[in-house]
């Protein structure tokens, strides 16, 4: 293994040297070869004649050498030396002569060292930033190419352990085995296992795989080399791959070390999936990433850990059994576990007394990590805005909100008249919403606009979930339908303030029916889409269909049926309910925003609470009792389920 690094990295050098001796050979033919005149030197008797005959001119006298200008055959004035002789008399001649000559101490030999020596240390000087500078140990003289840029973090400055990571103990869970290894090798060695030579982390993006990463590395006390993939691609061919070795090299020097790649796609892409074979150097530099996979063993104790976010689009011999062996999925929190996350975040916040994160958690499924860390950081952003002493519960439910749908835009002036079309769309998505059986909590509506929406409904889901049925789809199709169904009932006319849902009811329709079997007429089948392209293809170079037109064509004729009963259910639920329709308008035109219980209240489904003389707290036995608590339990906003004008003009 050795032996194969060795070669390949004095070819890297060899190309840097040939460039340096390159540089050195111009110059050297710069600094010899410069233009001028060439100094003729005459002899003394030749230079009295010259003198004699008044043909020479600007004479510089030294003791050793005598310069300047004489006249050749042709006329022309050229620049000469000859070798001063003892004698008297010249001074007169050059008098008689009236030619012009001046005395001057000798100082040749200084004149001698600048030209013969000085060019001399320039080159050594150039010759030392070439070669021996990149020698040195810091990494950063400009041809050290060679050099990985990988980070090294000393045991002793690892502050991240796994009590700073939460949500994800199953992870934690399958990575106690490398931390156990690390510890104490000799415990596995004895009975002869082997620990997985790599690690891979997959998940969404925010979900804490490399704050895993550095968790390990504090827990077991070791090394820490965090590089990005994307770093070891460079624009010269094969500087990734001595990149590569370089960094094993520094790990085998530190071990026990732990090696993390993040990003592990930006080099370990599928080889020769697109047209023409695929980047050459990022080719070389996966070969030389299993190479070094397959020559250290476990008892080295070196670890390489990788996190991407696109594990389907590796390549399988990087994946394989014997190099990264271990999967483990980092997937996005639950309900505890997002409890936990927001623990940990809110560690660093000061927070009132009345602040529950289980509620908090609760309101938020499907957020991860990264979204629960800015949750925190903007409810305490607002809470020191309004000079608060701590964080409270509308500072958390506000930073909710600007996390989903943006922060809140009241300086937008917007006409009497549009006002009342979003009012009707919105509420026409939260009467179609409370209406449908198998349709999430509306937790609120707004007419404030709020990031690029105009208005929006919130619907909050009271629990994660993991599936979806075919009746929860259509009502979902009808919820997306409801804002364009009352624009039309009420103003007889529609808007483009439907155009985001419209796309969604289009995406949630062809998913129904061609991917997931929900075509009564098609029966339980799932066509490729065409969405989806080959990895280094362009989507339109790739799309391709694997069925008939004829298939295509029921397919559409489904699609198109499903909007359309979709969208005649609403205006249905709308006009079936329009009292209370036109009601919830009004009382949002008023407020901005109406809460759900107050939705609730007006649209029949709930009794308006009782006018209280006291401020004594419900009892929470009752509250459960009587299911009355869709404002306190106030969930989440999953991909999609924003139902407000994304763009509505």
């Amino acid at each position: 293994m050795k032996n194969n690094k060795r070669p390949n990295q004095r070819r890297i050098v060899s190309f840097g040297q040939i460039a340096g001796w390159i540089l050195v050979f111009v110059l050297a033919v710069v600094l010899f070869n410069r233009p001028g005149h060439k100094t003729t030197e005459l002899d003394y008797s030749e230079f009295k004649q010259k003198v004699a005959a008044a043909e020479v001119s600007d004479l510089t006298i030294a003791p050793e050498t005598i310069v300047g200008m004489y006249k050749n055959t042709e006329g022309k004035f050229l620049p000469f030396k000859t070798v001063r002789m003892d004698d008297p008399e010249l001074v007169k001649e050059l008098s008689a002569a009236k030619v012009k000559f001046r005395a001057e101490k000798d100082n040749s030999w200084i004149g001698n060292i600048l030209f013969n020596v000085l060019w001399i240390v320039l080159l050594v000087g150039l010759w030392w930033f070439i070669f021996l500078r990149p020698q040195r140990s810091d990494g950063k003289s400009a041809m050290n190419f060679a050099r990985s840029k990988a980070k090294m973090q000393d045991p002793s400055q690892q502050t991240v352990t796994f009590k700073d990571v939460a949500g994800c103990e199953e992870a934690k869970e399958e990575l106690q085995d490398i931390i156990k290894f690390l510890k104490n090798p000799k415990k596995f060695q004895k009975l002869g296992g082997k620990l997985p030579k790599g690690v891979l982390l997959y998940g969404a993006p925010g979900t804490g795989k490399t704050l895993l990463a550095k968790a390990v590395a504090g827990e077991a006390g070791v090394a820490f080399f965090s590089a990005s993939a994307s770093e070891f691609v460079e624009m010269f061919v094969g500087v990734g791959a001595a990149r590569v070795r370089d960094l094993f090299d520094q790990a085998k020097k530190n071990a026990p070390a732990i090696i993390f790649i993040d990003e592990l796609d930006a080099v370990g892409r599928r080889r020769f999936a697109g047209i023409g074979g695929g980047h050459d150097e990022r080719e070389q530099t996966l070969n030389q990433l299993l190479i070094e996979l397959d020559g250290f063993e476990s008892k080295q104790g070196i670890i390489l850990m990788a996190s991407t976010n696109r594990p389907d689009v590796l390549d399988p011999a990087l994946i394989r059994p014997g190099r990264f062996d271990r999967h483990v999925s980092v997937p996005a929190p639950d309900l505890k576990g997002r409890e936990d996350i927001l623990k940990v975040h809110a560690k660093k916040v000061k927070l009132a007394e009345g602040v529950n994160l289980a509620t908090v958690a609760k309101s938020t499924p499907g957020f991860v990590g990264a979204d629960l860390a800015n949750v925190v950081n903007e409810a305490a952003i607002l809470a020191a805005r309004a000079d608060k002493e701590a964080v409270e519960n509308a500072d958390m439910e506000e930073a909710i909100e600007r996390v989903i749908a943006g922060p809140q835009k009241k300086s937008r002036i917007i006409s009497p008249k549009e006002l009342q079309i979003i009012a009707a769309h919105e509420v026409g998505h939260t009467v179609v919403a409370r209406m449908t059986r198998h349709s999430d909590p509306v937790h609120k509506v707004s007419i404030i606009p709020r990031g690029q929406a105009l208005g929006y409904t919130l619907q909050l889901p009271e629990e994660d979930k993991f599936l979806t049925s075919k009746s929860e789809f259509k009502d979902k199709l009808c919820i997306l339908l409801g804002g364009r169904a009352a624009e039309e009932i009420v103003f007889g006319e529609i808007t483009s303030g439907a155009s985001d849902d419209l796309n969604k009811t289009m995406a949630y329709a062809r998913k129904m029916i061609m991917e997931l079997g929900m075509s009564e007429k098609l029966g339980p089948i799932s066509l490729p889409s065409n969405e989806e392209g080959e990895v280094f293809l362009g989507r339109d170079l790739s799309r391709h269909t694997t069925y008939s037109q004829e298939l295509a064509k029921v397919i559409d004729e489904e699609i198109m049926e499903l909007i359309r009963s979709s969208y005649t259910r609403a205006k249905e639920i709308i006009t079936n309910n329009r009292v209370a329709f036109d009601k919830l308008v009004s009382v949002l035109l008023e407020k901005e925003v109406v809460e759900a219980d107050e939705i609730d209240v007006i649209l029949g489904l709930k009794e308006p609470a009782a006018p209280q003389t006291d401020k004594v707290p419900a009892d929470p036995k009752i509250a459960q009792e009587k299911k009355e608590e869709p404002s306190a339990q106030t969930p989440e906003v999953k991909q999609g389920d924003l139902f407000g004008d994304a763009n509505p003009s």
